[in-house]
C-alpha cells in the first residue's frame, strides 16, 4: 500500500482543491501527506517555503519546496521516487485555471512519464470554496471495455480500495451507436453478454482479492454515461487506464478519462498502460 501521498501545488486555489481528498486517502491508508511546490527563482524560495508550510500545517502535511529550473514534471517524479510507495495526487490544472485541461499540462506529463498510477482531480472553476470531497471514499468504479488494457488497472485499484475500505464496482457501457455498427457486421453485443462479462469480472475480483465487488451495465455514450453515473455517488473515485480498445489514440485525448476530467468534481485514479 502507499506510504506517502504527494500533492504538487503551484500557489493557486485550483491546485489546492485536491488536498481534502488527498488527506482522506492518507488518513485511510496510514500514509504520510506531503505538499510539494517547485520554485523557479532562488530569491523566491524563502517566501514560497513559508507559504507552503502554512498550507501544509493546515492539512497536517509535510511541506517540500524545491528550486526547479526546467521540467517540473520530472522534478515531481524525482521527489516521488525518493520515497518508495509514493502516490502522486494532482489537479488537472492550476494557475492556468479554466484555460486548459489535462492535455499538455504538468499532470499529463507526470502521467506520461511516471509509469505508475496517479490521482488526477479536475478542479471546480467557481472562485471560492470548491474542493474535492474530504469524506471517506465509499466506492471505486472501474470502467472496463473487455480489453486486457482496461483490465490491467484492476490489481492496483483493488489494493487502493482495500486500503480505503471502499467497495469496488465494475462498470461497462453498451453504446447504441457502437452496437448498431457491430450489428451491421453481424457481431452486436447485447445486454446479456455485457452483463455476463462484468458479473464475471466482479466475481473474479471478489474471489481473488477477498473484497466485495459489484457491477453495473450502463447505456449510452461511454464518455457521458460513466461520469454522469459516478457523479450520483458522492465520495467516490474512478479507476481506469488512459487507454482501452482504442490503444493507438493519444493518452487522455477523446477518452473516457478526459471526459471524466472535463467537468469538475471527479477524481480519477489512472495510469498510462
Amino acid at each position: 500500500m502507499y506510504t506517502r501521498i504527494l500533492v504538487p501545488v503551484d500557489g493557486s486555489s485550483f491546485s489546492n482543491q485536491i488536498l481534502p481528498l488527498a488527506r482522506t486517502i492518507a488518513r485511510s491508508t496510514g500514509a504520510q501527506l506531503a505538499v510539494y511546490r517547485a520554485v523557479e527563482k532562488s530569491d523566491q524560495l524563502a517566501e514560497v517555503s513559508n507559504a507552503l508550510r502554512t498550507l501544509a500545517d493546515a492539512h497536517g502535511a509535510q511541506a517540500i519546496c524545491a528550486e526547479v529550473r526546467g521540467d517540473v514534471a520530472a522534478a515531481i517524479l524525482g521527489e516521488a521516487a525518493r520515497v518508495p510507495g509514493t502516490l502522486v495526487a494532482i489537479t488537472s490544472h492550476g494557475r492556468s485555471g479554466v484555460m486548459r485541461a489535462v492535455l499538455g499540462s504538468t499532470a499529463l506529463n507526470v502521467l506520461r512519464t511516471g509509469g505508475h498510477p496517479i490521482v488526477v482531480y479536475r478542479p471546480q472553476e467557481q472562485p471560492a470554496g470548491s474542493a474535492a470531497a474530504g469524506g471517506p471514499i465509499g466506492r471505486i468504479f472501474i470502467p472496463l471495455d473487455g480489453s486486457p488494457l482496461s483490465e490491467s488497472i484492476i490489481p492496483q485499484a483493488v489494493e487502493l480500495a482495500r486500503g480505503l475500505k471502499a467497495r469496488v464496482v465494475v462498470v461497462s457501457v453498451l453504446d447504441p451507436a457502437a452496437s448498431s455498427a457491430a450489428g451491421a457486421a453481424g457481431a452486436a453485443p447485447g445486454d446479456v453478454m455485457e452483463s455476463n462479462y462484468v458479473q464475471a469480472r466482479a466475481a473474479a475480483i471478489t474471489q481473488a482479492h477477498g473484497i466485495d465487488a459489484g457491477w453495473e451495465v450502463l447505456h449510452g455514450d461511454p464518455e457521458k454515461a460513466i461520469p454522469e453515473f459516478v457523479r450520483n455517488y458522492p465520495n467516490s473515485m474512478l479507476a481506469m487506464t488512459t487507454r482501452g480498445r482504442s490503444a493507438l489514440q493519444s493518452a487522455l485525448l477523446g477518452s473516457v478519462t478526459a471526459a471524466a476530467l472535463r467537468e469538475g468534481g471527479l477524481a480519477v485514479y489512472t495510469r498510462l498502460p
